[in-house]
């Protein structure tokens, strides 16, 4: 069947370039690789052939379309047929090797491990085999001369004995080295489990909290999530709050609130994965719960020269380069508290307050800006 299969190849691969040879005393006489190779060979020229007459048929094709050789001259070269083909083969080829990559370094010390074990398996293997051998001289010694040698044959079989023992319990050693690295796989894998059903209660902090505000999601990394956050339940027209939440490989996250023009006070939370709806729930009560005064204080960012310092619940008004006025709002303005002015300061000096009250009673934060801002005398 063999030479059958050959002889077909043969005639199919071009009669007219190939030889004729006796199949039967090429595989009577043992010459079966020098035929392989010699069609190998053959295939290849009728390749490097093929793409020849491409190239010549290009050629003829090119010459026939012209009118003169000056012609010829001036024409550009034709595009590299390759060109288009290689351009995507180059991007997947590109693509794969990115991929292989970060297969190769997410696996990297688990293939070390693996491949420390297969060279201490070869070495041992390779042990044995000897040991094999030097049994089998030592049987031939024996049969040479049996009776000079017995007591060294019986102490050689207790000496190979001995190290078939040995390389016995090694290779238990890496059977049991095996199946750690199988349990630590395994755990491995319970590891990114656990990840999976994190991620799944993110998502339920996540519909939980769109319950009761709108969120955008800024930017997100395997270990950090930047926020946006503006509440539902609130009428007031409340700036969105700028968070980012951090996780560390404890199962704990870390909370971080930005300031901006918010107003609300820059603070950080840390605590257990489990307590981040609780941790988001807090802050977004506290935005809410400050709502009237933050939205009013927002408000009056794009009037005045104004700057809030939520720690000391103190603004600060610039009316001019040199006219500085400091206001304090109490606890639950403007519900129970009220704005009181502190300070003004021309030229580095503080004026006296007396005179400055706005004729409306109670005056809210926008009363007393309005009034500072118009008043003529400083």
């Amino acid at each position: 069947m063999a030479t059958e299969r050959a002889a077909v190849i043969l005639e199919r691969t071009g009669p007219s370039l190939l030889k004729t040879c006796d199949s039967t005393e090429a595989q009577d006489s043992g010459e079966g690789k020098v035929m392989t190779a010699y069609l190998m060979d053959c295939r290849r020229k009728q390749k490097i052939m093929c793409h020849q007459h491409g190239v010549m048929d290009d050629m003829l094709k090119l010459l026939a379309g012209l009118e003169s050789a000056e012609q010829f001259l001036n024409e550009p070269c034709p595009p590299n047929p390759d060109t288009e083909a290689s351009t995507p083969w180059k991007a997947l080829k590109a693509e794969y090797l990115e991929q292989v990559q970060e297969v190769e370094g997410m696996i990297g010390t688990l293939v070390e491990c693996m491949e420390e074990l297969l060279k201490k398996r070869q070495r041992l293997e390779a042990l044995l085999v000897d040991l094999e051998k030097k049994k089998e001289e030592c049987k031939e010694q024996e049969r040479a001369a049996l009776q000079s040698k017995q007591r060294a044959e019986k102490l050689m079989n207790l000496q190979i004995d001995d190290s078939l023992q040995r390389a016995q319990d090694a290779l238990r050693a890496c059977d049991r080295r095996l199946s750690e690295l199988k349990i630590q796989v395994d755990d491995r894998l319970a590891k990114a489990s656990n990840w999976m059903a994190f991620r799944d209660r993110l998502q339920a902090t996540l519909e939980v909290t769109q319950a009761n505000m709108q969120y955008k999601l800024l930017s997100a990394s395997p270990s950090e999530l930047c926020l946006e956050l503006l509440p539902r339940s609130t009428q007031q027209s409340l700036q969105p709050l700028h968070l980012s939440i951090t996780m560390t490989k404890e199962d704990h996250f870390r909370l971080q609130v930005f300031q901006g023009t918010a107003g609300l006070l820059e603070e950080s939370v840390e605590g257990p994965v489990r307590e981040l709806s609780a941790a988001l729930l807090e802050v977004m009560e506290c935005y809410i719960s400050q709502g009237k005064m933050l939205a009013e204080i927002q408000a009056l960012h794009s009037r005045f020269a104004i700057d809030w310092c939520p720690a000391k619940r103190l603004l600060i008004f610039l009316k001019s380069a040199t006219t500085v006025c400091h206001l304090e709002l109490d606890e639950g303005y403007p519900s129970s508290g009220c704005a009181k002015l502190l300070a003004v300061r021309k030229d580095g000096n503080l004026l006296n307050l007396s005179a400055l009250q706005p004729i409306v009673m109670n005056p809210t934060l926008t009363d007393w800006l309005e009034f500072l801002s118009s008043y003529p005398d400083f």
